[in-house]
C-alpha cells in the first residue's frame, strides 16, 4: 500500500504525501486547567440496538459516534487546551498491522486520531476498472488496489477505530502526483468526481468485495466525511473549490507555522506546521515522509546505523515543536504520518514515543480534526482572532487570565458549545 510521493524545492520540502475538549485546576499564572481527573469526564456510551443499514450495507447509521464529548467555549481568562492532531494519509492494514497498533497506542494514550482512508484499499484488484480517474484510463492507481483479505482487514480496524471515537477522512483514491494528470492539474469538476468515487468504494465495498454477509461500517459516510488532506500536498486550490460546494469542514493540505487556525475559502485550513529540525538550521514540516528525504533523500531504507538517529531526529524535532506551543500561545499541533516501516520502522517508533509523551500531560488533548473544528465553531470569533495575534511559541505577556479576560459573546443556538435550551 506504499504510496508514491514527489518532493517539491526548497530548504522545508513539502510532502508528497481525544478526549475532552473542555479545559478546567490553577496553572502557574493563575488560570484554570484542573486535576487530570476532573479534565478526562467519562463520556457517554453510544446507544445500544441502533443499526440501520444504508445501500447494499457497507455502511449503516448506529447512532451518536461514541467517545465524543461536547466541546465547551473558553471561559474568560481560561487557558485553552493544548490540541495535538495525529493523522495518517492513506489508512490501510496490511501485513505490518500498523493501523492496529497505532489504535492500541491510542487508547493507551487517551487520544483519538484521523485516519485519511484511499479508497481504492476498499476496491479488489478483479474490480479495479471500476475506478474512474480524472485524466487516467479506468483501472489505473499509482497505489494499487487491494485484496479480499486486505479489504476484511482495512474495513475491521476501521469500525474499530470509528467506535473509539477516531475519525475516518479520505486520501482520495489513486494518489496521483506530479505533471501528466496529478492532482495539481485537475479541475473543480474532477475533483467533485473523484470525491464521489472515494465515498462510492467506501460505501459498496461488500458488494465488490463480496462480502455480502460482513459486519458493515458503522457510520453514514456521507455525513462522516468533512475533511481531507490532498496527495503529494497538491492541487489545493481547486479541492477547496470543491470541498466547500460538498459541504467539507476543513482541510489539512498546506504548510503552515505553529499559528492559530483560520478559515479559508470557507473550511477550517489546519495545515500541516514547522517544526524544529534538530542538528539542523531550518524547520522541517511535522510529517514523516519529510523528515526521511531530509535524510535518507528518496531512498526508503537508507543507512541503518543512522536509523535510530534519524528517527530521533523526528521524535525531538515533534517534541520541541510541542514544548513551544503548551508554553507558548496553545496554537494546536498538527502531524502528518503514514503507516509505513520507512528506514526500518523508525518514524513509526518517533510517533509512538511523541503520542506517549504528550498525550496525557495535564492540559493537553490529542483529538481527531473532526474534534478539533467542532471546538474551534464553539468559540466566540472574537477570542479565536485575539488567539492568532500570538506569534509562534508567544506566550501572553501578561499572562492569559489577563489576555482572554474579556467576556466573549454567548454562542449562537444550534452550534457546538451553545446552552442547552431550558425545558
Amino acid at each position: 500500500m506504499a504510496a508514491t510521493h514527489r518532493i517539491t524545492a526548497g530548504a522545508v520540502i513539502a510532502a508528497v504525501c481525544i478526549a475532552p475538549l473542555a479545559s478546567c485546576g490553577t496553572g502557574t499564572d493563575g488560570t484554570t486547567e484542573g486535576k487530570r481527573d476532573q479534565e478526562k469526564a467519562e463520556p457517554a456510551p453510544a446507544p445500544k440496538n441502533v443499526v440501520r443499514l444504508i445501500g447494499d450495507g457497507s455502511t449503516a447509521y448506529t447512532g451518536a459516534q461514541p467517545r465524543l464529548l461536547r466541546p465547551e467555549r473558553l471561559k474568560p481568562g481560561e487557558k485553552p487546551p493544548q490540541f495535538v492532531v495525529f493523522s495518517w494519509d492513506g489508512a490501510g492494514e496490511d501485513g505490518q498491522k500498523l493501523f492496529s497498533r497505532f489504535r492500541k497506542v491510542a487508547k493507551e494514550n487517551d487520544a483519538t486520531m484521523t485516519y485519511f482512508l484511499s479508497g481504492v484499499y476498499l476496491l479488489p484488484e478483479r474490480k479495479r476498472d471500476l475506478y474512474h480517474p480524472p485524466q487516467h484510463s479506468p483501472g489505473r492507481s499509482d497505489i494499487g488496489f487491494n485484496d479480499r483479505r486486505g479489504i476484511a482487514d482495512t474495513v475491521k480496524q476501521l469500525r474499530l477505530a470509528w467506535l473509539e471515537g477516531n475519525e475516518i477522512g479520505t486520501h482520495f483514491n489513486g494518489h496521483f502526483c506530479g505533471s501528466g494528470g496529478g492532482v495539481g492539474e485537475w479541475s473543480v469538476a474532477e475533483w467533485k468526481d473523484e470525491i464521489a468515487q472515494a465515498k462510492r468504494f467506501v460505501k459498496t465495498w461488500k458488494t465488490n468485495a463480496g462480502m455480502k454477509n460482513a459486519a458493515p461500517l458503522p457510520f453514514d459516510y456521507d455525513k462522516e466525511l468533512i475533511g481531507a488532506r490532498t496527495p503529494c500536498l497538491e492541487g489545493r486550490k481547486n479541492f477547496l473549490k470543491a470541498a466547500r460546494d460538498l459541504g467539507f469542514r476543513y482541510d489539512t493540505s498546506g504548510v503552515n507555522n505553529q499559528v492559530w487556525p483560520k478559515k479559508k475559502r470557507g473550511l477550517w485550513d489546519l495545515s500541516m506546521q514547522l517544526v524544529p529540525f534538530p542538528g539542523h538550521s531550518f524547520e522541517q514540516l511535522a510529517m514523516d515522509y519529510n523528515f526521511m528525504v531530509n535524510q535518507s533523500g528518496t531512498t526508503t531504507q537508507g543507512d541503518p546505523a543512522k536509523h535510530e538517529l534519524w528517527g530521533d531526529q523526528m521524535r525531538d524535532g515533534l517534541l520541541k515543536g510541542f514544548k513551544r506551543a503548551y508554553k507558548g500561545n496553545r496554537a494546536p499541533l498538527i502531524i502528518g504520518n503514514h503507516f509505513e516501516s520507512w528506514n526500518g520502522g523508525t518514524y513509526m517508533r518517533a510517533v509512538e514515543e511523541v503520542i506517549e509523551a504528550v498525550c496525557t500531560k495535564s492540559g493537553v488533548r490529542c483529538v481527531s480534526f473532526r474534534q478539533l473544528v467542532d471546538w474551534l465553531d464553539a468559540q466566540d470569533p472574537k477570542t479565536l482572532a485575539k488567539l492568532r495575534t500570538l506569534d509562534v511559541g508567544e506566550a501572553p505577556e501578561q499572562g492569559w487570565k489577563s489576555f482572554l479576560a474579556a467576556a466573549p459573546a454567548p454562542a449562537p443556538k444550534g452550534v457546538p458549545g451553545a446552552p442547552a435550551a431550558k425545558r
